[in-house]
């Protein structure tokens, strides 16, 4: 299993602004090691965020998102001790879920 993300979501008005620093290794399946061989692909496929149970955010990314890829988002409506839950799903079938509170 993947190690936790990094999740920070503040109030700013009458929204939040979340970030989240996702810890993968993010391979392309172009390179190569030093035999020569091709390293496999190994990449986040699905992202997606939901506040209080309720999604506002999904994604589907590729092979050229960068090791360790940071997120940010703001959600409307977002207030103080809300719940902001992040998961990933890479292409291997490992996924992470992790949740943060708003402050």
């Amino acid at each position: 299993m993947a190690d936790p993300m990094r999740i920070r979501a503040q109030v700013q008005g009458d929204k939040a602004v979340v970030r989240v620093l996702m810890s993968h290794e993010m391979e392309t399946g172009q390179r190569k090691d030093s035999a020569g061989k091709t390293i496999p692909a190994w990449f986040i496929q699905e992202v997606g965020v939901n506040h209080n149970g309720r999604a506002v955010l999904t994604a589907q990314w590729g092979p050229s998102i960068a090791k360790n890829p940071f997120l940010q988002l703001t959600v409307k409506g977002a207030k103080a001790g809300d719940k902001i839950t992040v998961t990933w799903k890479d292409n291997r079938g490992d996924s992470r879920t992790d949740e943060a509170t708003v402050a």
